[in-house]
């Protein structure tokens, strides 16, 4: 995943990597194709974004958005994503916040290489791009950042790349796990943000079973017969130093994860209010099968 909204926290950029990293290409009825080409499948969705909570000193009147994405590549050539995220952001008085965001990011499918280039406007004033590259050399990764600054500096071999961290999660959702705590980088924020992430696997839901709010993804024949997990995933600040109490994290990503990786029934929970994506237009795109 990502993947972001630039009306909200500014750390929520990785929120829009992690989605286009998850694959939220619900209903493609070829989804066969991803047995032959990893978990992944080759698309492009639109996502309607609306308000469904607020709450907290700092609650919003109204949120609204969109989010288009291309997600495109296989488990031989890396996946390619290309991300766009307009959002409109009300917090009463006449006070509205406009924000569009665009991203591209490519990783690899063994883990060793991650680029990412994300830039982003808030009421039509940029917001400090962000371009850079990560590479996993020995036991360490080394991030090389173009833009918002020349920078050079390693982090930790053990932290994943988005597609890994999700990844991650079906595996261990198929091993009956209910809880995986991964250290994630995805290039947000400027560049050098950390975040460390704890997901929260439920029980596995049958393709049998019945839906109260059906979509794409659980009206199509290819996908009725597929398990899939009621997910929460939880992204706190890496860095933050330890407080008494339970940390809060900075935002958290609910969606039900099927085991060819296509997700729905998203809900964003950013503390002081919560945003649900609801899948609109869809299609498959061509790939290549592995050779």
């Amino acid at each position: 995943m990502a993947p972001a909204f630039q009306i909200l926290p500014r750390s929520v950029k990785s929120l829009a990597l992690t989605l286009a990293a998850s694959a939220l290409a619900a209903g493609l009825s070829t989804a066969a194709q991803a047995t032959a080409n990893g978990p992944f499948l080759s698309h492009q969705a639109l996502y309607e974004l609306s308000l469904l909570k607020s709450r907290g000193s700092n609650s919003i009147n109204s949120a609204r958005g969109r989010i288009l994405y291309s997600f495109t590549g296989s488990a031989c050539e890396g996946y390619t994503t290309e991300f766009r995220q307009a959002s409109e952001m009300d917090n009463g008085e006449d006070k509205v916040t406009l924000s569009d965001l665009r991203s591209t990011s490519w990783e690899d499918a063994s883990g060793k290489t991650y680029r990412f280039k994300i830039d982003s406007r808030m009421n039509d004033v940029e917001v400090g791009p962000v371009d850079g590259v990560a590479e996993r050399v020995g036991d360490h990764i080394t991030v090389k950042l173009k833009q918002p600054q020349t920078k050079t500096f390693n982090l930790d071999g053990s932290i994943v790349f988005p597609t890994e961290q999700i990844e991650h999660i079906i595996a261990a959702a198929k091993d009956g796990k209910t809880i995986l705590e991964q250290t994630v980088y995805d290039g947000s924020d400027n560049g050098e943000k950390v975040f460390s992430t704890m997901a929260v696997i439920g029980q596995p839901i049958r393709g049998d079973q019945a839906v109260k709010s059906p979509d794409p993804s659980t009206e199509d024949n290819a996908m009725k017969s597929m398990t899939r997990w009621p997910v929460t995933v939880s992204y706190y600040d890496h860095d933050a130093k330890p407080q008494e109490g339970e940390q809060t994290p900075l935002y958290a990503m609910s969606f039900e994860l099927f085991e060819n990786g296509v997700s729905r029934a998203l809900v964003l929970d950013y503390n002081d209010f919560v945003i649900s994506g609801s899948l609109g237009k869809f299609f498959v795109k061509e790939s290549k099968p592995c050779k």
